[in-house]
């Protein structure tokens, strides 16, 4: 079901991988961002748009990640917006989005990967709601843009600020730990207009929660550019998340920092 955490701001989280939807109520319509993951999870989210009694106006994919740019029939032919490089990355890539939102998802795959790509550098959304400011960065994956929807204070982080997921670095870059620590300088720059953040994945984090995570991931971050195991415990013993595939994505990003 959604869930309101700012005046007109729902977020509707997937069980599977913990993915979370937002969705903003503009003038005409709203905002839908990084619908899914699964076929059932979308036709439930247009579903509960229907009941807010509204239609989609546009989306936006934070990153061009194959579960970040997902969408269904019933929210309509509307604008998909990505920053420019997450669109060119998300054509790149299609094949193998829609390879793994078949396995996955169960989702329209024509409907994959079909982004308006934005022109460089803006800064924000044109549409007919609240200010939303782009915040673009080389985190994670190319292209990758969280949003501050302004007038409630929330960020919608994309695959970052993560309470079960650690940071999952862009490896293919020439300083993955660079870009990584770049962005969250840029979201602790911005905190004090943050009153809640909305992670890909994982729990809402509210108030003092959100610099809380920025500390924690640049700790994560900050050890692997140093050489030491971050011994964080999203993938410890006691992490029940992604138990049977992020302790490898830990070890994999060890591994290159030690190169």
């Amino acid at each position: 079901m959604l869930t309101e955490v700012a005046s007109g701001v729902w977020v509707r989280q997937s069980e599977l991988f913990q993915s979370n939807a937002v969705v903003v109520r503009g003038e005409h319509g709203v905002l839908l961002v990084d619908p899914g993951i699964d076929g059932d999870d979308l036709a439930e989210l247009a579903d509960d748009i229907a009941g807010l009694g509204e239609t989609v106006a546009a989306g936006f994919s934070t990153h061009p990640h194959w579960d970040h740019v997902l969408w269904h029939a019933r929210f309509g032919e509307v604008p998909r917006y990505g920053t420019a490089q997450g669109a060119k990355v998300a054509r790149e890539r299609i094949d193998d989005a829609r390879d793994k939102a078949a396995r996955f998802a169960g989702v329209p795959l024509d409907l994959v990967g079909a982004l308006t790509p934005l022109p460089a550098a803006t800064q924000y959304l044109s549409w007919s709601g609240p200010a939303v400011r782009i915040i673009e960065h080389r985190a994670h994956a190319p292209g990758h843009a969280a949003l501050l929807i302004e007038h409630g204070g929330v960020l919608v982080a994309g695959d970052m600020l993560s309470d079960v997921e650690i940071p999952l670095l862009d490896l293919s870059s020439a300083d993955p730990q660079g870009d990584y620590l770049a962005a969250l300088d840029i979201f602790d720059g911005a905190v004090a207009d943050v009153a809640v953040v909305v992670p890909g994945h994982g729990s809402i984090g509210l108030g003092a929660e959100v610099g809380r995570r920025i500390d924690v991931d640049r700790g994560y971050v900050d050890a692997l550019r140093e050489g030491r195991d971050p011994a964080d415990p999203r993938v410890g013993p006691l992490a029940t998340y992604g138990r049977d595939w992020l302790p490898d994505e830990h070890r994999r990003q060890m591994e290159h920092a030690l190169r």
